[in-house]
């Protein structure tokens, strides 16, 4: 059950602010993803390197805390035991588009355990993404679901350390200006998330057992 609306409420002022990639006042030169491909593989970054390709800039990830580090395990714990087969979780691996490679701190995808030895896996691999926020809400929610909706990932989840509840956006809409979700449910401990795989519902996950 959600205490949410059915349709993403207005965008507050501060956030649409957010709503188009920040570009500093002088010349700059934009990253592919096979740019940024070649820049690991070449050595220039490394995995010690906290950053991440977003939207053809390469962003600082930001610093971690114990309650986002516990959000992160607490939901690979509650998903991994109801995932139905073909499907696993990754935690904090990148996932590409054609303009990012962002680094969700959880991804359900569809594939076996070597499915991935040569390339990250895409939108069409992915049933869900899942970021847990405490300092970045805005950005997690306006940037990030740009990004995920942009890529027609399905479902997006943000496991809301600040107000302790679970946001799921779903029903992406690419085209729009900027794209967003269409639909964002909210749901308060005591109450259940359902985890929907490519239009299923598969399980119901307790928001409690998200929450730390």
């Amino acid at each position: 059950m959600s205490t949410g609306t059915h349709a993403a409420p207005p965008a507050a002022p501060r956030q649409q602010a957010l709503a188009a990639p920040r570009v500093p006042p002088f010349p700059i030169y934009p990253i592919s993803v096979q740019k940024y491909h070649e820049m690991i593989q070449k050595g220039i970054l490394t995995e010690d390197d906290p950053v991440e390709l977003l939207e053809g800039w390469i962003a600082i990830k930001t610093p971690r805390v114990p309650a986002h580090d516990t959000a992160i395990d607490l939901a690979e714990a509650a998903l991994r035991p109801v995932l139905p087969p073909g499907w696993r979780v990754r935690v904090q691996n990148a996932i590409t588009t054609d303009d990012s490679q962002p680094e969700p701190d959880v991804a359900v995808v569809s594939g076996d355990l070597r499915a991935f030895a040569a390339r990250h896996p895409g939108p069409a691999d992915t049933g869900l993404v899942l970021e847990a926020v405490e300092s970045s809400l805005d950005t997690d929610r306006v940037e990030k679901g740009r990004i995920y909706a942009r890529a027609a990932i399905p479902i997006y989840w943000i496991i809301n350390l600040v107000d302790r509840q679970v946001e799921v956006y779903s029903d992406p809409d690419p085209r729009s200006s900027p794209p967003a979700y269409r639909r964002r449910e909210t749901y308060l401990p005591g109450q259940t998330v359902p985890l929907v795989l490519k239009g299923q519902a598969v399980a119901q996950v307790p928001a409690q057992d998200l929450l730390p």
